[in-house]
C-alpha cells in the first residue's frame, strides 16, 4: 500500500511538474445543467465553455489567487474568488436568472416599478446599447431605436429635434431625471455634452402622456436618467477620435463629502474644426462645432434613506456652417454666406422627499438657454427659461396606489424676430392623480387625469386610461388611452425663414392643439430548450389631432404658413421589437414601424412633410470571450418621406428614396480596466444628395442678389435661375456625413 502511495505521488508531481493545475466544474440553474456557459480568470486569457451537461475545465493554471468569472447572458453573472496551491481545484456554480425586460422604471407613472408590472409600456435603453455605436451626443445615439428618429432640419447648421411614431418633434417632451427642462429651441442642445458613462438608462414613452406631464408630450417623451454618486465609477475617461478629425472626451469622478454626501463630477468636450465638401456645392457638409458641457450631481444620506439630490450643468457651444471660405470676421455679413450659433445654457435639477411619515416627493428644475445666431445677415437673439416645480404625494391602500400631484411650470421667452413683438411671460398651474388600481395578480388598471391652467387658452382637461393582462408569466397584454395637448410654441429657429428663403405667416390666434390616443401593447418572453431567451414587444397606435398645427410649406413657396388645420390629422401604425439571446456570445435586437401620418384638408389627404412610411432597426453582438473581443453591427432603414420643395420647378426629388446608416464596431476588453474600440460608421457611404442635383438651392448665391421676384414676391424663372428658386438649406432628411473610421479608449475605475 505505501508503494502505492508512493507511486501515485511520483505520477501527481510529474503530472505537475510544471506547476500548473486544473480548474474544474459544473454549471447549473434550478438544478438543471447549463451549456455555453462563459467561465474565465479574471485579467488572464485563461477561460473555457461549459458543455452540454454543464461541466468546464480550464486546464494549465499557475498557482496563485484567481477571481473565477461566470457569465452568461440572462443570468446574474458570478464573481468568486479562488486560490491554487498544489491542487487542481473543483468549483460548482449555480446561476440565478435575470428576468428578461424587468428593468425598473419610472418614467410611465411617475413611480419606480418593474418594467413588466407597470399598465404604461415603457421602451429601457442601457448605456451598454448607447455604446455599441458611440456618439457624441444623445441626440445622434437616438438613431438606433425603433420609431425615433432625430430629424436635422437644417443642412448648413445640422441643428433638428426628434420624431416618434413618425411625428414631428414639437410633439416630443425630453426629459432629464425627469424633469422638463429640454423644449422649444433647446432640444437638439439639450441632448449634447451628456457623457454616457453618466447615463443610468433612457426610457422611451411612445404616445400621449399629457396626463402626468403636460403640454408637449403629445407624441411621447424621452427620459434621460442619470447616475446616483454611489452607482458610478469611481473614475471615468473615454475619448474617440474619427478621420474626419473629430475630437470627442469624456472625464468623470466621484468622491464622498464628510460622511452624508457625495459628488460626481463630469465633463464632455466635443470639437470638429475640418471643413469638409464632398459634394462640391462650396458649402460645408457637416457643422464645425466648438463644444463643452460640463454636469455635477449631488446626493445626501438622510434619516431613514430619504432622497435629498441636486444637479446641475453649464453648457457652452460655438457651431458654425455655410460657404467653404468663410470666417467669423463674416458674421452677419452678406458677402460669405455662413450660419453661426453661439449657445449657452444652465440647469439645476433638484429633488427633496419631504421630512414626515406619508412618502410626498418635491422636484424641481430650472434652465436658462442664451442664443446668439447669425444665419447669413440675419442676427436671432433669444433668451429662453424653464422653471419647473412638482409636488407628489404617493399612497398605497389595499389594492389602490394613489398618486396626487400638484405643479407650475413658468416659461419665458423672448427674442428678436417679428413673429415675437414682445417677451412671453407665463405660469402655467397644474393638478393631477392617478390611481393604479390592482384587481388581481392578472389584472390591474390604471386611471388619471391633470387639470392645466393656461391664461391663453384657459382650461385644459386631459384624462388617462391603462389596463393591464397578465395570463401567464411571460405574457403581457397592456391597452393605454388617453388624451394630450399642446398650446402652441413657435419660440424655436425656424431655419426656413431665418435664412432668408421663407416668411412666418401665422394666419389667426392658434388654438391649443388635442390630440386622442389609444396604443395596444403585447409582451412576451420565449425560453426555448436550447436556452435561447427571446423578448417580443409588438405595439399598435392610432392618434387623431384636432386643432393640429403643422408648417405649411406648400401654399406658397416662399412662406411657413401656421395656422390651426382646417380638417383632420392622424398616426397609424405597428412596430415590433424583438430581443433575442442566441447562446452567450449571440444576442441581437430588431425592430420595425410601420406606420401612416396623414392631414387632410379640403378633401385633400397627404402624408405629412418628414415622415417615412416604415423604419427598420437592428443591432446584433457576438463575444469571444477567449480573446475578449466584442463585435457589434449595427443599423437602420427608412422608407420614403415627402421633402419640402420650392416649387413646381424644382429638380429635386420631392420623395426621398429608400436608405440606410449602418455601422460595425469592434471592441477589445482583455485589459484590467481598459477598452479599445474602433469601427466604421456609415459603412455604405450614404448622405441625402445621392441622386438629387443639389440639397441647398442657389448654393452659388445665398443672398438672393441674382433672384429676380414678381410683384407677389414670388422668384421667377431667369437664364440664370431656371428653375425659379431661392437659396434654401431647409430640404434635408439624412445626415450629411459619409463614410469614416473612428478610435477609441475608455478607462472605468469602479
Amino acid at each position: 500500500m505505501r508503494s502505492l502511495i508512493t507511486l501515485l505521488l511520483l505520477l501527481s508531481n510529474t503530472l505537475n511538474a510544471d506547476n500548473t493545475f486544473n480548474i474544474s466544474g459544473k454549471i447549473t440553474s434550478n438544478n438543471e445543467s447549463l451549456p455555453y456557459v462563459n467561465v474565465y480568470l479574471k485579467g488572464t486569457s485563461k477561460g473555457a465553455v461549459s458543455r452540454e451537461d454543464g461541466g468546464f475545465v480550464i486546464d494549465k493554471v499557475a498557482e496563485g489567487n484567481y477571481t473565477l468569472i461566470v457569465s452568461f447572458t440572462g443570468f446574474k453573472t458570478v464573481q468568486k474568488p479562488i486560490t491554487i496551491k498544489g491542487n487542481n481545484v473543483t468549483i460548482n456554480i449555480n446561476l440565478e436568472e435575470v428576468e428578461l425586460l424587468d428593468e425598473i422604471v419610472v418614467t410611465g407613472t411617475l413611480k419606480p416599478v418593474s418594467r413588466l408590472e407597470s399598465p404604461v409600456p415603457v421602451e429601457v435603453y442601457a448605456p451598454t446599447f448607447l455604446k455599441k455605436n458611440p456618439a457624441p451626443n444623445i441626440f445622434e445615439s437616438l438613431q438606433a431605436v425603433n420609431g425615433v428618429r432625430p430629424q436635422i432640419n437644417c443642412s448648413v447648421c445640422n441643428t433638428g429635434d426628434i420624431h416618434i411614431n413618425g411625428l414631428e418633434g414639437p410633439y416630443t417632451l425630453v426629459l432629464i431625471d425627469g424633469m422638463p427642462i429640454v423644449s422649444g429651441l433647446s432640444t437638439v442642445y439639450g441632448l449634447s455634452g451628456i457623457p454616457s458613462s453618466l447615463i443610468e438608462q433612457v426610457e422611451i414613452v411612445k404616445g400621449p402622456a399629457s396626463s402626468l406631464y403636460g403640454s408637449e408630450a403629445v407624441g411621447g417623451l424621452i427620459n434621460v436618467i442619470t447616475k446616483l454618486p454611489e452607482n458610478a465609477p469611481l473614475v471615468f475617461a473615454e475619448s474617440f477620435i474619427t478621420d474626419w478629425e473629430e475630437l470627442n472626451v469624456d472625464l468623470g469622478f466621484k468622491a464622498n463629502v464628510g460622511k452624508k454626501a457625495s459628488v460626481l463630477i463630469g465633463a464632455n468636450y466635443f470639437n470638429y474644426s475640418n471643413p469638409i465638401d464632398n459634394n462640391n456645392d462650396n458649402f460645408t457638409d457637416v457643422t464645425l462645432q466648438d463644444r463643452i458641457s460640463v454636469f455635477q450631481k449631488w446626493d445626501f444620506k438622510r434619516q431613514n434613506n430619504r432622497a435629498f439630490s441636486l444637479a446641475g450643468r453649464f453648457f457652452y457651444e460655438d457651431r458654425w456652417g455655410g460657404e467653404m471660405q468663410w470666417t467669423p470676421e463674416y458674421r452677419q455679413s452678406n458677402d460669405v454666406y455662413g450660419e453661426s450659433i453661439y449657445t449657452k445654457r444652465y440647469e439645476l435639477i433638484g429633488k427633496y422627499q419631504l421630512p414626515i411619515q406619508e412618502k410626498m416627493m418635491f422636484q424641481f428644475s430650472y434652465s436658462d438657454h442664451d442664443q446668439n445666431s447669425a444665419y447669413g445677415n440675419t442676427l436671432y437673439l433669444a433668451q429662453q427659461r424653464i422653471g419647473f416645480g412638482q409636488l407628489t404625494w404617493d399612497i398605497t391602500n389595499n389594492h389602490h396606489d394613489w398618486l396626487l400631484g400638484v405643479s407650475a411650470r413658468y416659461n419665458y421667452y423672448n427674442d428678436n424676430t417679428p413673429v415675437t413683438e414682445q417677451e412671453d411671460e407665463i405660469v402655467i398651474p397644474s393638478l393631477f392623480i392617478q390611481d393604479e388600481i390592482k384587481l388581481n395578480e392578472k389584472h390591474k388598471i390604471l386611471l388619471g387625469a391633470r387639470y392645466d391652467y393656461d391664461k391663453r387658452h384657459v382650461n385644459i382637461f386631459t384624462p388617462r386610461l391603462a389596463y393591464k393582462f397578465k395570463p401567464t408569466e411571460h405574457d403581457i397584454f397592456r391597452i393605454n388611452a388617453g388624451t394630450g395637448f399642446r398650446v402652441v410654441n413657435l419660440f424655436t429657429e425656424e431655419h426656413a425663414a431665418l435664412n432668408g428663403a421663407r416668411d412666418v405667416i401665422i394666419e389667426e390666434e392658434l388654438k391649443p392643439e388635442r390630440s386622442y390616443n389609444v396604443n395596444l401593447n403585447y409582451l412576451k418572453k420565449f425560453y426555448t430548450k436550447s436556452g435561447k431567451i427571446i423578448g417580443l414587444d409588438a405595439s399598435a397606435w392610432y392618434t387623431t389631432f384636432t386643432n393640429a398645427i403643422l408648417p405649411d410649406y406648400d401654399t406658397n413657396p416662399n412662406q411657413v404658413i401656421y395656422d390651426n388645420l382646417k380638417g383632420s390629422a392622424s398616426s397609424l401604425g405597428f412596430s415590433v421589437n424583438m430581443d433575442a439571446i442566441i447562446s452567450s456570445n449571440f444576442k441581437g435586437l430588431v425592430g420595425f414601424t410601420i406606420q401612416e401620418v396623414t392631414q387632410t384638408e379640403n378633401g385633400i389627404k397627404q402624408q405629412q412633410i418628414l415622415t417615412e412610411k416604415y423604419s427598420g432597426t437592428w443591432s446584433v453582438s457576438y463575444k469571444n470571450f477567449n480573446h475578449n473581443i466584442l463585435i457589434d453591427y449595427t443599423g437602420n432603414l427608412y422608407g420614403p418621406m415627402r421633402l419640402p420643395l420650392l416649387g413646381e420647378l424644382d429638380p429635386r426629388l420631392p420623395e426621398s428614396p429608400v436608405w440606410s446608416i449602418q455601422n460595425i464596431q469592434v471592441t477589445f476588453d482583455g485589459l484590467k480596466n481598459f477598452e479599445f474600440y474602433g469601427g466604421v460608421k456609415n459603412l455604405l457611404n450614404w448622405t441625402p444628395n445621392k441622386g438629387n442635383p443639389f440639397l441647398i438651392s442657389r448654393a452659388n448665391d445665398p443672398f438672393d442678389k441674382e433672384v429676380v421676384f414678381d410683384a407677389n414676391g414670388n422668384a421667377t424663372a431667369t437664364a440664370n435661375n431656371p428653375y425659379a428658386l431661392t437659396f434654401d438649406a431647409g430640404y434635408i432628411y439624412a445626415p450629411n456625413q459619409g463614410r469614416r473610421l473612428f478610435f477609441g479608449l475608455r478607462y472605468l475605475l469602479k
